[in-house]
């Protein structure tokens, strides 16, 4: 029987394994599948198992030399229910796709599992992964494993607390607002938003759909960069998608490469912040201090982030899915109702003005990097809240419009065009994780590995996943 001990591996080292011949891909799955039958029935993180799927790919990857295997050589990763994996039941989160199976999967799956990934369940998400509190009419919540009272975040909120529970050593999400950020704040693991067209896929709706993308998840930096690694690179059938860099991010990741100058910002100008979040993070930013590097309070001028995002966003509901308002009105939820309507009420003047806005924002963000490496901020703004609520309506006294405007601390990243990861920086006084985001230039994900690396080192954080489920306190 293959040793649960397994679980509380680091990706890296499950792989080296994997390249020994200490461990087979089908021996990873038994481990998985026991792990999932202990755990997940308390987080509800892993809704769709397609074990038969991975035990025959397993087998067909088993019969190449184990130096031919691929960058992942046989380990298994979970995807978010968001994105298509051939012959496995691909919900969205939604009763409208309940019983939808694709025949195709998308192309970053296939990217994975030619570089030796295993596909062996789906990851939970909100529905249409819209908001960041993993929850839907097809699967139920997914609950946070350092208290099941708590929400894990979303939209990966799945992904996060199969890493944080030990049902996966790595996973797939993705971000348009913070998904792979706020889970993995929530979750204590971390997340990476790469850069637009890191990470090639699928094209839905639009070609140039660009505020969501594809990206990592994994319980360290090394890990996180693994995976980078195994999803990056250019694909003909995705025209934004760049070509895979000369060097790995994983050994960006361990060159040891610190920066000089970083900037901290508790609330980037543009939200409030638990005051709580505010004192974990910027503890830990401080502590750069430790590796040399000048650390001061600065940020980028954001001021328009919640007016532009809110008009992009609404306007990616529309193309993505005003169909589905027109057909199937009252199987949706009203957020994404909402969301809808509002794109579909857009004029071209506001839209001109919200791409102008976003031009402007990214433009700052380059001229604030020419003097700081990195900038430093919460990743969300609040610790976990309770599962039952759809969304944070307030925060230190500020009552926030609408279900999407408390996440403006990691939107506001997105729409500068900014490679960005939440990595865990403490715990508050009740024992819920804090995640810092650390922010890069664009394209700059080597830099910001490397450099996320140096302060997880300082932290001593790195390790405290996988737990079992723990009941609220």
């Amino acid at each position: 029987m293959a040793d649960q001990g397994l679980v509380k591996e680091t990706a890296c080292a499950v792989v080296d394994k994997l390249k020994a011949g200490d461990v087979t891909p089908l021996d990873l799955l038994d481990v998985l599948e026991r792990r999932i039958a202990e755990v997940d029935g308390k987080v509800n993180a892993l809704p769709t198992l397609c074990f038969d799927r991975a035990r025959a790919h397993a087998k067909a990857l088993m019969q190449k030399p184990a130096g031919e295997r691929g960058l992942l050589a046989g380990l298994p990763v979970p995807i978010k229910d968001l994105t298509a994996v051939s012959g496995v039941l691909t919900t969205l989160g939604s009763p409208i796709f309940k019983d939808n199976v694709p025949a195709k999967s998308d192309i970053l799956v296939e990217r994975l599992e030619q570089n030796g990934g295993v596909i062996y369940a789906k990851s939970n998400t909100p529905e249409f992964g819209a908001g960041a509190n993993t929850f839907n009419e097809v699967f139920g919540p997914t609950r946070n494993p350092w208290d099941t009272s708590r929400s894990a975040a979303g939209s990966s909120g799945g992904a996060a607390a199969a890493l944080a529970s030990g049902t996966a050593w790595l996973a797939h999400g993705s971000d348009m607002g913070g998904s792979l950020r706020n889970p993995a704040s929530f979750c204590g693991v971390v997340g990476l938003r790469p850069s637009i067209g890191r990470v090639a896929h699928t094209p839905k709706f639009g070609i140039d759909r660009t505020l969501g993308v594809q990206g990592p998840m994994a319980r360290n930096v090394e890990d996180l960069a693994l995976l980078l690694d195994a999803m990056s690179g250019e694909h003909a059938a995705d025209p934004l998608s760049l070509p895979a860099l000369s060097t790995s991010f994983l050994s960006a990741t361990r060159s040891g490469n610190k920066p000089t100058r970083i900037a901290y910002s508790p609330d980037l100008g543009i939200t409030p912040v638990d005051p709580e979040v505010k004192a974990v993070t910027r503890k830990a930013a401080e502590r750069f201090a430790e590796a040399g590097a000048i650390v001061e309070e600065a940020h980028p001028d954001l001021r328009e982030a919640h007016e532009c995002f809110h008009v992009l966003r609404a306007f990616d509901f529309a193309i993505s899915k005003a169909e589905l308002l027109r057909t199937k009105r009252d199987l949706l939820k009203p957020e994404v109702i909402w969301n809808i309507e509002a794109g579909l009420k857009l004029t071209v003047e506001k839209l001109e003005r919200a791409e102008a806005q976003r031009v402007a924002m990214t433009q700052r963000a380059l001229e604030f990097f020419e003097t700081y490496d990195l900038l430093l901020a919460p990743a969300t703004i609040v610790p976990p809240f309770p599962v039952e609520h759809r969304y944070v309506a307030e925060c230190d006294g500020k009552t926030f419009d609408n279900y999407v405007e408390w996440l403006g601390i990691v939107y506001a990243i997105t729409l500068a065009c900014c490679p960005a990861l939440s990595l865990p920086c403490g715990f508050t006084a009740s024992g819920l994780p804090v995640g810092l985001q650390m922010v890069a230039k664009p394209r700059a994900e080597a830099q910001l590995l490397a450099g996320a690396k140096v302060l997880e080192d300082i932290l001593g954080v790195r390790g405290t996943t996988p737990i079992d489920p723990r009941p609220p306190r």
